[in-house]
């Protein structure tokens, strides 16, 4: 029944269609997402406006002194549903926060690009060497975007829910796997787990000039995945993988997948589904 259920969201997911409802929901045309919170958020160093999609276990409101794992995860509206779905009933417990685009961005720009053109900023590092798209998309703020998340939307949930700060997991997939590589190998303190999907690390060698060198111990759980038909970005991943084995880093746990006949965007449900399972089994017992 619970593997019936998946297949058909997975199925149902190109039909959908999200929109903001002031409040506690997510509007899907025809069907609303019950539980999602949606809650305004503010980059208190650039001033700009986000988004956190949260989501809480059925029992949080139950278990009063209980606290939760939490996934973070960026691009929130293309995760959320299926996230929702897979978390439960793979687990449970834990709770979801999804961080926007940037909502108060310019219209021309949105209208011409889509409501997503602010990622092109937030979780790239290095900037465009073509002086008309650098202008444009403001390429490499990954450090900014970054510290929004430490300093903000981690101080917001973490006082506002009942959470293990020492739990959390990124998930991100394409360029929001990029931004997870980016905060593993230069702030790995910032998460415990990170699920990098089909990561865009076609600028590998750039980003590992970044790392931080004197963190000797990431103390960090790695899912990294691709499709076996991404054959342009498959090297680069494998090279990122061979990086960090390299560090004989005996506090990183580092698992790759390969799903099998998926190019780079039909790998993401089931990279989604196979990652938060991986996730599950290093839980506790009772957090599964």
């Amino acid at each position: 029944m619970k593997k019936s259920l998946i297949v058909f969201l997975l199925v149902l997911l190109p039909f959908l269609k999200l929109e903001a409802v002031a409040g506690d929901s997510y509007e899907i045309t025809g069907y609303k997402m019950p539980g999602i919170q949606v809650i305004p958020i503010k980059d208190t160093k650039s001033n700009r406006q986000y988004e956190l999609l949260v989501k809480l276990p059925e029992n949080y409101a139950e278990n009063k002194d209980k606290k939760y794992p939490v996934i973070y995860f960026t691009d929130a509206v293309w995760h959320i549903e299926l996230l929702s779905s897979i978390t439960f009933f793979m687990m449970e417990d834990v709770i979801l926060v999804g961080v926007s685009w940037q909502k108060d961005i310019g219209e021309d720009l949105i209208k011409e690009e889509g409501a997503h053109v602010s990622r092109y900023r937030d979780y790239s590092f290095k900037k465009s060497s073509n002086a008309e798209r650098q202008a444009k998309y403001e390429f490499g703020q990954a450090s900014n975007h970054l510290a929004f998340i430490r300093n903000d939307v981690f101080k917001y949930v973490e006082t506002n829910y009942r959470t293990e700060p020492d739990n959390r997991t990124y998930f991100g997939f394409s360029m929001g796997g990029l931004f997870g590589a980016y905060a593993l190998l230069t702030q790995p303190d910032s998460f415990k787990n990170y699920l990098l999907g089909s990561p865009s690390l076609w600028q590998l060698s750039a980003l590992e000039s970044k790392a931080d060198a004197n963190v000797k111990n990431m103390n960090a759980n790695v899912f990294v995945s691709y499709g076996s038909l991404e054959e342009k970005l498959r090297p680069h991943i494998e090279d990122f993988v061979r990086l960090m084995k390299k560090r004989n880093d005996k506090s990183l746990k580092l698992k790759q997948v390969v799903i099998e006949s998926a190019g780079h965007s039909d790998s993401s449900p089931m990279m989604s589904v196979r990652s938060v399972k991986w996730l599950s089994s290093l839980q506790p017992k009772g957090d599964k």
